[in-house]
């Protein structure tokens, strides 16, 4: 390894606290540091201690019309990697979320759901 790693990736939600506290609880993950962030906006950043999301939300935020894997700069879905799949899918499903487009191919099993606010995640292991 070359000492490069993602350390997060910044996404504009509608509510940064209940999508945080959704993320807390599907992967026992925390809140790093939450509060006033660009622009007179509110961020919760939400992960581990190697990496988080960043939840940002200024007072102009609107949701977008546009598909994301057809626009230039789109965000197309965040990818997870868990150590038991089907556990996380069950916390996925109880938290009333639905799963699709399930995959056993190399080089691991996985399956997507979109959150509140549309945003794709891939959840996936390679055990």
């Amino acid at each position: 390894m070359n000492g490069i790693f993602l350390e997060h990736v910044n996404i504009t939600v509608s509510d940064p606290v209940k999508s945080a506290e959704t993320l807390c609880a599907l992967f026992d993950w925390h809140i790093r540091w939450q509060g006033k962030s660009k622009d007179d906006g509110y961020t919760v950043h939400v992960g581990d201690e190697h990496c988080y999301l960043a939840l940002y939300r200024s007072p102009e935020s609107v949701k977008s019309a546009t598909n994301s894997y057809v626009s230039f700069g789109g965000l197309n879905h965040v990818a997870l990697v868990v150590d038991d799949l089907d556990k996380t899918e069950q916390r996925v499903l109880a938290a009333g979320y639905k799963t699709h487009n399930h995959g056993n191919y190399e080089p691991g099993r996985r399956f997507y759901f979109n959150d509140a606010d549309d945003i794709e995640f891939e959840i996936v292991n390679y055990s």
